[in-house]
């Protein structure tokens, strides 16, 4: 989660070991795939975006094939781009589809890459921006926005998506190739959209950059709560369009909203990766260079008239920042905001967490009253957190028998191994 990725130091000579060459390879794969291909699928045009995929997929395979006998370039990252550059090059001469522009893009593949070429451009980042847009086009399946946008710009594999996403390989690979196949067929531009369209696939882009970033925050279920690389790959996107010319207010906020979750990450679990309570969690070991950054990003989303859900939601996350232990939060002010929140998304979820936060500031009698006006919910029906919060009010108010069915009714519902073990130690609390 650095604010900038830095390049594994390259190995003197032939003394870097297989393991060592593979571990650098897996990191440039993973900070530098989605550069490649976006750079790539512009000049080939989305209908080859596969083509740019294999090009670089190819290129790895040769550094992993060649630096453990020749050493590691100076600079891995170019020596990378030069050879998925030449792979194109053949591809370009080979294929047929490409005689009406060959000699065009014969010219730019061409140029040569400096052995000290800067891969921090502006041309480069833009083509991230374009590539995550056209990822979240309204002519895709929703569904398909966020395997294909962790695919071709976070560099992520098929295996790691659907561990990621919790689905099965076979769908993750079905659901790219019909992506795929729609952007070959409809003619999807690799432009930047403008005005309305701009506005309409932003919110598809952010949407499905929290969804990605929520994902690796908390995962359903699995062996771990958190996916720190899903979590930095969303933050990495949300920076990446802040910074850039296409940015609103709402992309700031859901920045800063991102940063400050990011920051409790190395407390929010313990070392046998048990689940910490936000009450409970060493306020010390939360990043403090995160905490800035949310601050930061939080400034500028004041700019403008604009308040979304994401401004109220990094509002709430700015107050847990700010306080240095958990007995100074302002839970009063938390409560204000959640309204706030219900009047722009009245779901049942939003609904759930206010009453955690009237529990602080009326009792958990008043938070019970709240939860019985959720229990109908469809939404809430297999969520383990809605029994789960019943059963944690029931303890503070002493009634274990009660409570003990509440956290067995949420054991009951999906969810992950952490959060499970989590109830039963709670179960335990109970007498049982």
């Amino acid at each position: 989660m650095n604010e900038e990725f830095e390049e594994f130091p390259a190995a003197a000579g032939n003394g870097a070991g297989a393991g060592d060459v593979s571990a650098m390879v897996d990191h440039l794969f993973r900070n530098r795939a989605g550069q490649m291909v976006s750079y790539l699928t512009r000049l080939l045009g989305p209908q080859h975006l596969e083509l740019a995929e294999e090009v670089v997929q190819e290129a790895l395979i040769k550094a992993l094939q060649r630096w453990p006998h020749t050493g590691v370039p100076e600079n891995p990252a170019a020596w990378l781009f030069q050879v998925a550059r030449n792979a194109a090059l053949d591809a370009v001469r080979r294929n047929s589809l490409f005689s009406e522009k060959q000699p065009a893009l014969v010219a730019e593949l061409e140029r040569a890459v400096s052995p000290a070429m800067d891969l921090s451009g502006a041309d480069l980042r833009d083509d991230e921006l374009r590539m995550i847009f056209m990822c979240c086009h309204p002519a895709l399946s929703r569904n398909a926005c966020v395997p294909l946008s962790l695919k071709t710009v976070g560099g992520f594999s098929v295996t790691e998506i659907a561990r990621a996403l919790l689905a099965d390989e076979t769908a993750i690979a079905q659901r790219l190739v019909r992506a795929k196949k729609q952007i070959r067929e409809s003619g999807i531009s690799f432009e930047l959209p403008v005005g309305a369209a701009l506005a309409e696939r932003l919110d598809t882009v952010l949407e499905t950059i929290y969804l990605m970033f929520n994902e690796g925050y908390a995962a359903h279920s699995g062996e771990d709560l958190i996916r720190l690389d899903l979590c930095g790959e969303a933050l990495r996107l949300g920076r990446l369009i802040a910074d850039s010319g296409v940015t609103q207010p709402r992309v700031h906020a859901l920045v800063a909203l991102m940063a400050f979750q990011a920051a409790r990450l190395p407390a929010r679990v313990d070392e046998l990766g048990d689940i910490v309570l936000l009450e409970e969690q060493d306020r010390g070991r939360w990043d403090q260079r995160l905490i800035a950054l949310g601050f930061q990003h939080f400034g500028k989303s004041a700019e403008g008239e604009e308040i979304s859900e994401y401004h109220i939601q990094a509002a709430i996350a700015a107050v847990h920042a700010r306080a240095q232990t958990a007995e100074r939060t302002d839970w009063r002010e938390i409560l204000a905001l959640y309204d706030d929140l219900l009047a722009v998304n009245d779901s049942p979820v939003v609904g759930l967490n206010r009453a955690v936060a009237v529990s602080r500031v009326h009792g958990a009698e008043a938070a019970l009253a709240e939860l019985e006006a959720l229990a109908n919910q469809a939404a809430l029906r297999s969520y383990y957190l809605l029994p789960a919060v019943r059963g944690h009010l029931l303890m503070d108010l002493g009634r274990m028998e009660e409570a003990a069915f509440a956290l067995r009714e949420a054991m009951g519902m999906p969810c992950s191994e952490p959060e499970r073990r989590f109830l039963r130690r709670k179960l335990e609390e109970c007498g049982e």
